[in-house]
């Protein structure tokens, strides 16, 4: 109780101090805010677009793709062999409707709202069911394109990022020209970032035949998934892969976001360093400028431990401060912006928002915290160490 006791009166003394040297540390707390700001930032970049990749999709709906694709871009399946995909057992029925969408994907060149720039924007042909599929499904303007005519409805991420999605809008895409007659919503998943019409109308544009790319199918339940697998790739008529929907976007995410948070974390590491250099400065002058109190309490019987506690205690409450100030403008700069990058796997663009949420908050207070205890580490020791007579001496 004696040591809490000392270092309780220590730390309050010291932080009591703090407005007789406010400069040098606003410094630190300034630059450990920096690192905290950069750090948030960027690593919110990923965030944002593992969210936009991702949907609420358990194993009851699933993705087959031709045997060897990586993407849907690459893959590609016939009109039997989609019949025959559509016949597998597992997949559930609404309606009387079996719960398969037969899907084309291409992709057209909108200009960026933000840039004006050419943009890669995947245009799905879809089936009837498609929402029913996904489930997450909803118009929340205009209406659903009318299967045979040339009409498109835009996720709400696409409409926010590209040109020319309003609804009520005319498009040209190559020889064939566009009514945008709605907007969707698609649980926040990687579909929001395109614009949907009829398969059968998209196969015409595109002169593609009896052909699609994919097929997505809601199963009765996420055990019949196996079943409904099995049955496909050990059918000597067909080539193909299957897997969740909820994985396949994962993959496709994979790459970007893991070099996205990379490139965060070498250049939050680099500020870190310098904003490391500045707590230690900040708390070898503050034990400078205190060498005469400190040997004043150290003569008075207070020992060296809880001097060294006080200081580092010192600068870990700098550090932190500086890491909520850094984290709350990180906060009001960053979340929710839109943007579009590329998803290298289709060559198209992905419209998500940053996304900073509390688990990056908490650890990027956290990487704050640990910079306030290394720069007081040092300063404190030398604080422990200083020699009682000389330091009483120095002015």
């Amino acid at each position: 109780m004696n040591f809490l006791a000392q270092v309780s009166s220590i730390t309050l003394f010291s932080l009591k101090t703090i407005p007789a040297r406010i400069g040098s540390v606003l410094v630190s707390a300034v630059g450990i805010a920096g690192v905290v700001a950069v750090l948030v930032g960027v690593l919110s970049i990923a965030e944002g677009f593992r969210a936009a990749m991702s949907v609420k999709a358990g194993k009851d709906v699933a993705l087959v793709l031709r045997a060897g694709a990586d993407s849907e871009m690459s893959s590609g399946l016939s009109g039997e062999e989609v019949k025959l995909i559509s016949e597998a057992p597992g997949i559930a029925k609404s309606e009387g409707a079996t719960l398969a969408s037969s899907e084309l994907f291409v992709v057209i060149d909108l200009p960026l709202k933000s840039t004006g720039t050419s943009a890669n924007v995947p245009l799905r042909g879809v089936g009837g069911v498609a929402g029913n599929v996904r489930g997450d499904f909803k118009i929340v303007s205009g209406k659903m394109f009318e299967p045979g005519l040339n009409q498109i409805v835009a996720g709400v991420g696409a409409a926010r990022a590209f040109e020319g999605l309003g609804v009520g809008n005319k498009l040209r895409v190559g020889q064939t020209d566009w009514e945008v007659v709605g907007i969707f919503t698609g649980g926040g998943g990687s579909a929001e970032s395109e614009v949907w019409t009829d398969a059968a109308i998209l196969q015409q544009a595109y002169d593609r035949g009896n052909s699609y790319q994919s097929v997505l199918a809601k199963l009765v339940s996420e055990e019949a998934f196996e079943e409904f697998k099995d049955s496909l790739t050990t059918n000597p008529q067909l080539k193909v892969k299957v897997m969740t929907q909820s994985e396949y976007l994962s993959d496709q995410s994979v790459a970007l976001s893991g070099f996205i948070e990379t490139l965060g974390v070498i250049i939050a590491t680099l500020m870190a360093l310098g904003a490391l250099f500045g707590a230690l400065n900040t708390m070898y002058s503050a034990v400078s400028a205190r060498t005469r109190e400190i040997a004043t309490l150290r003569a008075l019987g207070f020992s060296s431990d809880p001097i060294v506690v006080s200081v580092m205690i010192e600068s870990l409450v700098i550090a932190v401060v500086g890491g909520i100030v850094g984290a709350a403008a990180a906060y009001i700069a960053f979340d929710g912006i839109t943007t579009a990058t590329i998803n290298w796997q289709t060559f198209s663009q992905v419209a998500f928002a940053f996304a900073v949420t509390p688990q990056l908050l908490v650890s990027a207070i956290i990487w704050a915290a640990a910079i306030g205890v290394v720069g007081g580490l040092f300063p404190a020791i030398r604080a422990a160490r200083l020699p009682i007579a000389s330091a009483l001496r120095e002015g």
